[in-house]
């Protein structure tokens, strides 16, 4: 009796140190389980076990009493950069034979282990006839995630078919030898299993050359682990772009040059007149904007980032998303919601004085960071810039719904005002495409640390470039 005492003593407090691997325990029941799509018919799952269950399976039907169709993948082994060296088994499978528009029910884990509770997620309606309906929002951390709940319960109505996590997860997942991205992932878990969780990488994931994000995250198209992509939904292609290779070039300098020559080629088969019948909305998100009004002094200063101008007139982004018509940019990064005029090179290109938002001549930015995190709001500059059209450091997110190819409609919600609508667009186009022809050269952005950095080293030849 004594020797059982001693023992549970002993497992309670390896759990409660967060030594449960060290402490001999297995982990095999599934975990951290979400989904990403890019289309009608594929759902990609992925899920953690902090052991090797040797198989990867989804069983998955129509019916919650009849999951009868098997789907197997694959699993990775990936161990945390830090000290303590945390493993698990991230797994991931694609059902690729799925019917468009229709709720299945699945489960995951393995033979030899045992299987999740029952989940559900429903496909995507086939085709470009259709409304797509999005939660957006950046910056959710593991404490202080005060938009979750609502969020969890509106996607469990069915108000949404995507949701978008334009960067900066947990705050941070290696953090704690990566236990707050497992906690992260599993506070997540609800809403990301059953609608897909589309990503993109912002700058608190940059631990271990984002290692974290890169393994945790799968999404379609990003078979490389290079964290950029696109897909199709209905009359939309989504860009996921990643602008931390502008911040971090500690971990190589060409991801800089390979993302934008991708980002480049991306954009221009987007703007092909055929692909624009099928898809006329062009979105890109990234993290980091490249307009901002804050006044934390990060790589908003001088209320832009190099995101938009890049350096020495080269790898800058803004030309390349107006002279292809990317309809909507955003971003978030920015603890905070603010929504621009349409603009480019510092320009407000409204549609017209009394309707801005109808066939604008700029793509329209909307920056979305404010879901809630440890390191709370971020503030505004007392003056509001000619270009800034509504901004709030509320807590909430923002609503996306493309009603068809020429109306397209946003509005955010504050969850400090209990889901209250505190801005709303319609943005309206007749056509889209290139805007018109701007001759003028960008605007250059100055007067950051990383900004002086790489114009020196760009300026002595590359010399010295990682």
């Amino acid at each position: 009796m004594a020797s059982l005492l001693f023992h549970t003593k002993l497992l309670f407090l390896c759990f409660v140190a967060g030594l449960q691997f060290a402490c001999g325990l297995v982990q095999y029941k599934p975990q951290q389980i979400h989904i990403s799509s890019s289309s009608a018919n594929q759902m990609i799952v992925v899920w953690s076990t902090f052991d090797d269950t040797k198989d990867s399976l989804v069983f998955y039907g129509k019916n919650k009493g009849g999951l009868r169709s098997l789907a197997s993948g694959k699993s990775t082994k990936f161990v945390d950069g830090g000290s303590a060296h945390h493993t698990q088994y991230i797994h991931e499978v694609v059902l690729d034979d799925l019917d468009a528009d229709t709720v299945y029910f699945y489960i995951v884990g393995s033979y030899s282990e045992g299987f999740s509770d029952v989940l559900s997620f429903t496909t995507w309606p086939a085709g470009n006839n259709w409304s797509p309906r999005l939660a957006i929002y950046g910056d959710f951390g593991n404490a202080n995630a005060q938009s979750l709940p609502r969020l969890q319960l509106e996607a469990a109505t069915g108000m949404y078919d995507a949701v978008l996590h334009v960067g900066d997860f947990a705050y941070n997942m290696a953090t704690d030898n990566a236990q707050v991205g497992d906690e992260f992932m599993r506070q997540i878990e609800p809403l990301a299993s059953s609608i897909p969780y589309m990503t993109c990488p912002g700058n608190h994931e940059y631990a271990y050359n984002f290692s974290n994000y890169k393994n945790r995250f799968r999404m379609p198209g990003d078979t490389d682990q290079q964290m950029y992509y696109s897909f199709k939904m209905g009359p939309v292609r989504f860009i996921s772009t990643a602008t931390e290779y502008f911040f971090f070039p500690k971990y190589g300098m060409y991801q800089m040059f390979r993302h934008y020559d991708w980002l480049k080629k991306e954009l221009e088969d987007a703007n092909k007149p055929e692909n624009r019948a099928k898809q006329p909305w062009v979105i890109a998100f990234g993290h980091r904007p490249m307009y901002c009004s804050n006044n934390d002094h990060d790589d908003c200063t001088a209320n832009e980032s190099v995101v938009r101008a890049g350096f020495l007139g080269h790898l800058g982004w803004e030309k390349l998303f107006y002279d292809n018509g990317v309809d909507i940019a955003i971003w978030a990064h920015e603890h905070s919601y603010e929504r621009l005029w349409p603009i480019y090179n510092r320009e407000v290109k409204n549609g017209s004085t009394s309707h801005p938002y109808t066939n604008p001549t700029a793509p329209v930015h909307i920056t979305t960071g404010s879901a809630g995190c440890q390191e709370g709001h971020d503030r505004f500059n007392k003056t509001m810039p000619a270009w800034s059209a509504f901004r709030s450091d509320d807590y909430g997110y923002t609503r996306m719904k493309v009603f068809n190819a020429t109306h397209l409609y946003m509005e955010q919600v504050s969850d400090d005002q209990g889901g209250a609508v505190i801005d709303k667009i319609m943005v309206v186009k007749d056509k889209h495409g290139s805007y018109p022809y701007d001759a003028s050269p960008i605007k250059p952005v100055g007067g950051s640390e990383i900004y002086n950095k790489l114009q020196n080293l760009l300026r002595k030849g590359g010399e010295g470039l990682p």
